[in-house]
């Protein structure tokens, strides 16, 4: 009897977990087919992005097919991988190229965790070499050169999709930004949180423009390239049209926004525009900037000029400037704080 209330037991217990483990297979499977169900009615998605022929000037309409979530993207610049990160796509970057300029400090610890293919540019053979299944980042990398990541059809033809950043094409402002972002949100299936750091960026945007409302009418600037005070080069940014655009959220006018041609030291005397702006890579000599602007405020040849009179040089990062993000706010509000410190007290 004994004997047979102990088989008893034995073959309930057993019979149980074979339950358990029917329903926990039932609820995986479940789970799987729901997974499955939801990535059905994502994708495909159809982004309107950009190509360029190689070598050519003008950006097309191309689009690109996403059949799933990309897995393994690789970017090719610091600000193009930080973007992907404040949404949350750390697991889905396998390398980054161009890594300079001013970090974003809310993603700074993320981005060090990153595989950093090179502090410069990096080339198609070392962007193949990660193995990609996206290259995403700024378009005027996108070429078959030593310090490209192959044009955007090459890298199609092989299979491997392509985001050109809708901010670094001709025409861009920095509402071109928040394309970017709601495109990203798409292509990955993060409109939440797209959505939210949109919604962030506008904020700011709407603060900047608000603390300097009680001015009136734009200053002119000029941008010099350069970062040795006895070679002053002047880059006139005429095609530049989001570089243009995020100065005029502090009120500066590039003075030589259409100006197709070179620009020699005369032109930029005759011009004199109200401020100067001056490069810096904070990762590299950030002292040197000051430096430089301090031995142009002495050059004698420039002593006539309003910004030299009135000490009107300031330094920004050449990733603010240059690196069609969202950061440029950033630097647009440490700019604007610099010249007018007391609208944001």
């Amino acid at each position: 009897m004994k004997k047979y209330l102990l088989l008893m037991v034995v073959f309930t217990f057993a019979a149980a977990l074979a339950a358990c483990g029917d329903q926990a297979q039932e609820s995986t499977s479940s789970e799987e087919k729901d997974e499955t169900t939801e990535t059905e009615e994502t994708y495909p998605v159809t982004i309107a992005n950009y190509t360029k022929s190689e070598g050519g000037a003008s950006w097309e309409a191309k689009d690109q097919i996403f059949e799933k979530t990309p897995e393994r993207v690789m970017a090719n610049t610091r600000p193009a991988a930080e973007l992907l990160l404040r949404l949350g796509l750390k697991d889905h970057i396998t390398g980054v190229g161009a890594s300079f300029g001013a970090p974003d400090p809310i993603v700074e610890e993320e981005y060090n965790d990153l595989d950093i293919l090179s502090d410069g540019y990096v080339s198609k053979e070392v962007t193949l070499g990660t193995d990609p299944d996206l290259v995403f980042g700024r378009g005027g990398l996108f070429e078959n050169e030593e310090w490209g990541v192959g044009t955007v059809d090459s890298l199609n033809e092989m299979g491997i999709n392509t985001y050109v950043l809708a901010s670094s094409v001709t025409g861009a402002t920095y509402d071109s930004i928040y394309e970017d972002i709601e495109n990203i949100g798409a292509i990955f299936d993060v409109q939440d949180k797209a959505e939210e750091f949109a919604a962030q960026l506008k904020e700011q945007e709407e603060s900047i423009i608000e603390n300097l409302s009680t001015i009136e009418g734009n200053r002119t600037f000029a941008y010099l390239h350069t970062t040795d005070a006895s070679e002053i080069s002047v880059y006139g940014g005429s095609g530049e049209s989001f570089f243009n655009d995020v100065f005029s959220k502090v009120k500066l006018d590039n003075v030589f926004k259409d100006e197709t041609g070179e620009i020699s030291i005369e032109m930029l005397i005759e011009a004199d525009p109200d401020v100067l702006i001056l490069p810096t890579w904070v990762d590299n000599d950030p002292e040197n900037a000051e430096k430089v602007r301090e031995e142009i405020y002495k050059n004698p040849k420039l002593s006539s000029m309003k910004a030299i009179q009135d000490k009107q040089i300031y330094i920004v990062d050449y990733n603010y400037m240059f690196g069609y993000s969202y950061n440029a706010l950033d630097g647009m509000e440490i700019l604007a704080k610099d010249m007018y410190p007391q609208l944001f007290e």
